[in-house]
């Protein structure tokens, strides 16, 4: 086969790249608004083996390209899980879900099921549970899909997730921007209600429960759910005080649990398969205490970006290049991030590391949302990162100091870096910018996790940063230089009479030179020192 059909070959076996206009054409259909379907790679595997045991998250789009009426899911064995848990006291299923060890999917890893216990006992007033679905995190994209495409699913996690914490009413705090989620979220509730899905004494339970949609007006720091309750209440999204923590007192001063929107997905199958199925999934790749599966994401120049639901022990390598296809066009890794703009970059060395919480954890970053976001060997650090710091000024809150005036200072040093600007010692203040806007100096993680990047960038490439370092040029007055170019004319000139090698022969008389010189001194000692003032010159 010939050069020319190997890359028709390989042009063909690449998925057709959608229009604009085609992609809203799918989205009218409730198909998926991307090629996420048409991947190498499908989103939940082997479509064959796709289940409720092997992909609890996306098996459900080995069937349909979106799922968006209740008798399509109820067919996909859709409320299942809430029905099993409403057969149960709250305080059991609590306790499934904490000995399952569902750890946190927005970026803390924190056990979900102990999170719950935090929570002040019922008192007769109402308590809330919120989905933050605020996904702002650069490179992060995993619950837009759960969202659009599996809007049952996320409210029955939480129809299971109130019904254990004993919540009355619950808000799907929703970022901004994803008005078709928000759409079809919406749609899902009423639906929902019409069937006494929700509502008061769901299913002839004792249970009731309501749950709105909120929009976010587009701000990253809602991430952080202090400042999520706040902006929900109709206040300035700034990060609270803690304690009291959200489960003594959250919104409107009474008991909150939040919770993302892949940790609050999972809590069906859960209920459906048993806490000892879950703990069982990494079994898979057997190099990691992790349960569950994850939705792990690949980004940047990758021949095949996506999203794949894997078991936890998948390395770095095998999601970059077993599922996102490799480096495209002959590119070469040079670093990645493992899970959004505010974690730290690790190199080629790191690529064997298990892809869970505390395997990344001690190669020296975060696991954070999993969603892997790769450097080629061509792309400069400098103005990468500046890029990256100048979102994170963007998105400040602007309520404490170190972020407000540290992190605008982070992005004034590197911008003059990037254009050839930047002054000796400017690296080693970034350096100490690192430092003074790290954990324990600031109010809330924000600007720490602003710094990882910059950390990590500074501890691996530090020859990128030094070598824009503009170095001032000496001056030099006239006589001096004139001065210099004579002494400069003089050594060329004993070199070229081979007055060196005479040099270098008195030097090896040192030793007997030393015992005249000492003899001379001595003498000296008896004569009295005179010196006129041309002697001094």
């Amino acid at each position: 086969m010939s050069h020319n059909e190997d890359v028709l070959t390989a042009q063909s076996d690449q998925p057709k790249k959608l229009s604009i206009a085609e992609q809203f054409a799918r989205r009218k259909q409730g198909q998926a608004p991307s090629q996420l379907n048409s991947q190498r790679v499908p989103i939940y595997g082997d479509k064959a083996t796709a289940t409720i045991e092997t992909k609890p998250l996306t098996w459900r789009l080995a069937h349909h390209d979106a799922i968006l009426d209740l008798a399509t899911y109820q067919s996909l064995r859709g409320f299942e899980g809430l029905k099993t848990a409403l057969e149960k006291a709250p305080k059991e299923v609590g306790d499934m879900i904490k000995a399952a060890n569902v750890r946190g999917r927005g970026g803390a890893g924190f056990n979900a099921g102990l999170k719950w216990t935090f929570m002040t006992p019922p008192d007769g007033g109402p308590r809330y549970l919120i989905c933050n679905a605020d996904e702002m995190e650069p490179g992060t994209f995993k619950d837009r899909l759960l969202m659009e495409r599996l809007p049952f699913q996320l409210i029955e996690g939480m129809l299971i997730t109130a019904h254990a914490i004993g919540a009355t009413d619950g808000y799907i705090f929703i970022r901004g921007e994803y008005i078709l989620a928000a759409e079809r979220l919406m749609a899902a509730i009423d639906e929902c209600l019409a069937n006494n899905l929700m509502g008061d004494n769901i299913l002839g339970s004792e249970f009731s429960f309501n749950l709105h949609v909120h929009t976010g007006a587009g701000r990253y720091i809602c991430g952080e759910e202090t400042a999520l309750i706040n902006c929900l209440e109709g206040r300035r999204a700034n990060p609270r005080t803690k304690p009291p923590f959200p489960q003594v007192s959250g919104a409107w001063g009474r008991p909150t649990v939040v919770n993302n929107v892949e940790t609050l997905s999972n809590m069906p199958a859960i209920m459906i398969n048993d806490v000892e199925w879950y703990q069982s999934l990494p079994n898979e790749k057997g190099n990691s205490t992790t349960p569950g599966t994850k939705i792990f994401g690949c980004s940047g120049l990758v021949n095949d970006p996506g999203l794949w639901e894997l078991p936890f022990g998948y390395t770095a390598r095998e999601i970059i290049e077993d599922f996102a296809g490799g480096m495209k066009d002959g590119k070469r890794l040079k670093a990645w991030l493992p899970g959004g703009a505010s974690t730290d970059f690790l190199t080629t060395e790191h690529l064997d590391v298990a892809m869970d919480f505390d395997s990344i954890q001690k190669a020296g970053s975060r696991m954070g949302t999993g969603l892997i976001m790769v450097v080629d060997e061509s792309q400069d650090m400098v103005p990468l990162l500046k890029n990256l710091e100048i979102f994170f000024q963007r998105e400040s809150c602007g309520f404490c100091t170190p972020c407000r005036d540290g992190l605008p200072w982070g992005v004034k040093l590197l911008t003059a870096i990037d254009d050839g600007q930047g002054q000796q010692g400017d690296v080693e203040k970034l350096e100490g910018l690192t430092r003074d806007l790290w954990l324990g100096k600031t109010f809330c993680a924000h600007a720490p996790g602003a710094m990882e990047p910059l950390m990590s960038a500074l501890k691996y490439f530090r020859h990128e940063f030094d070598s824009k370092i503009v170095v001032p040029a000496i001056e030099v007055d006239a006589e001096t230089s004139q001065w210099a170019e004579s002494e400069i004319k003089k050594v060329m000139s004993s070199m070229g009479s081979g007055s060196p090698a005479a040099s270098s022969n008195s030097s090896a008389d040192t030793g007997s030179n030393v015992n005249s010189d000492t003899t001379a001194g001595a003498e000296a000692g008896h004569k009295t020192l005179t010196s006129n003032p041309s002697d001094v010159k």
